[in-house]
């Protein structure tokens, strides 16, 4: 039985209900196939990579060569063998053979023009994950409701650790206009402990947190203490389902950018904007007053260039 990156490798062969050879597929769309689907982490990511970009070399490379050309461990290429869905390198080798064959067949001039659209695969790619996200906002209740129930909650926490703390800057950064009492936490552990339960001793009712991939093993444990406390936690995250998910009250499932090294977040940011949004409707006046106050002062003292 062939895998699931192998199974999706096989489907890009199908087109309009007809079995199509596999040199009418692009060598850099099956290497997407294969290596789109898991969760690599960035040096797994970097293997890939170089994989698309040098399929017609790196094919025939061994496995050291191959460590070497990316600058990794052989044991890191071989984790990315078994993160693909082969049992080894080797396995892995006579796949991408077969492959850049294929590259091969087609000239130089299509291994460069599959080398130079990387880039606008990878904008591509983030398009579908905002398209996905376009679809769910046609019943924006949710959202709605999340974004009241977040306005309401004094103090507001926001959590986001290792990577995901930019989503969470971004968003307490624009809250704290529009909200009287925002709390960032962006490291684990017993700091993020005590920020956890002092935000309930002071009232608090909410947190908001972020989880991208690599998901935190911290992240998980912090959603378990702020429930413990008797917060309730709405969770954007890049899956539905999962260990935080199901510690989350609410879950905002959103795409993430994986085709590069290290992972984009268009969708995931274009959903905290939402949820911003949501919390100025949810108190229109208190907004204005706090908007126009933060205006005065940044005028004051000159927080801005003047455009």
């Amino acid at each position: 039985m062939p895998s699931p990156q192998q199974a999706r490798a096989q489907a890009t062969t199908i087109t309009s209900g007809k079995t199509a050879p596999e040199a009418e597929v692009s060598p850099t769309s099956r290497l997407r196939a294969l290596f789109d689907g898991p969760h690599l982490s960035p040096g797994q990511r970097r293997i890939a990579q170089y994989l698309i970009e040098n399929i017609t070399e790196a094919a025939f490379l061994s496995i050291t060569d191959l460590a070497d050309r990316v600058g990794v461990s052989q044991p890191s290429v071989t984790r990315f063998a078994a993160a693909v869905g082969f049992s080894g390198y080797p396995a892995l080798r006579e796949k991408l053979q077969s492959i850049a064959l294929g590259a091969l067949a087609g000239g130089p001039a299509a291994a460069e023009v599959n080398r130079s659209n990387e880039l606008q695969a990878a904008v591509d790619a983030e398009i579908e994950n905002l398209e996905n996200l376009r679809r769910d906002f046609a019943d924006p209740d949710q959202v709605i409701d999340v974004g009241r129930q977040l306005s309401a909650s004094t103090p507001l926490t926001i959590l986001g650790l290792r990577i995901s703390a930019s989503l969470a800057e971004y968003f307490a950064y624009a809250a704290r206009r529009i909200h009287p009492d925002v709390r960032l936490v962006t490291r684990g552990g017993s700091v993020a402990y005590d920020a956890l339960l002092q935000s309930r001793e002071a009232g608090g009712t909410w947190v908001l947190a972020f989880s991208m991939p690599r998901h935190a093993q911290e992240t998980l444990t912090a959603v378990r203490v702020a429930r413990s406390a008797g917060l309730q936690v709405a969770l954007v995250t890049d899956l539905a389902l999962g260990p935080v998910a199901d510690e989350a009250d609410v879950t905002f499932a959103t795409g993430t950018g994986s085709r590069l090294v290290f992972d984009s977040y268009a969708a995931p940011g274009m959903m905290a904007a939402a949820l911003l949004q949501a919390m100025t409707d949810a108190g229109p006046e208190r907004t204005q007053a706090r908007l126009e106050e933060y205006e005065q002062i940044a005028e004051q003292h000159q927080f801005f260039l003047r455009d």
